[in-house]
């Protein structure tokens, strides 16, 4: 193995922002994480819904009557 090119691993701990904290080897000291598998909704099972049935009304409200209209072309002088 060469000397002098590989990274200095040092003892760090992972701190997510619920709490949860990883200790391991780093070449970075002390990361803080904004989601682990310990609150991931995928990991945990808890589900949550996003209002996209607002965002329907909402967007029917501001363009309800604005509508992609198509006009029929303009027949060709033959």
């Amino acid at each position: 193995m060469k000397k002098d090119i590989h990274p200095n691993y040092v003892d760090t701990t992972i701190t997510c922002s619920c709490g949860t904290a990883y200790h391991t080897r780093s070449t970075s000291k002390d990361i803080k994480i904004g989601i682990c598998a310990a609150c991931h909704p995928f990991y945990t099972g808890e589900q949550r819904l996003v209002d996209t049935a607002g965002r329907v009304d909402k967007f029917s409200q501001r363009y309800g009557a604005a509508s992609l209209r198509r006009t029929k072309p303009k027949p060709s002088a033959n």
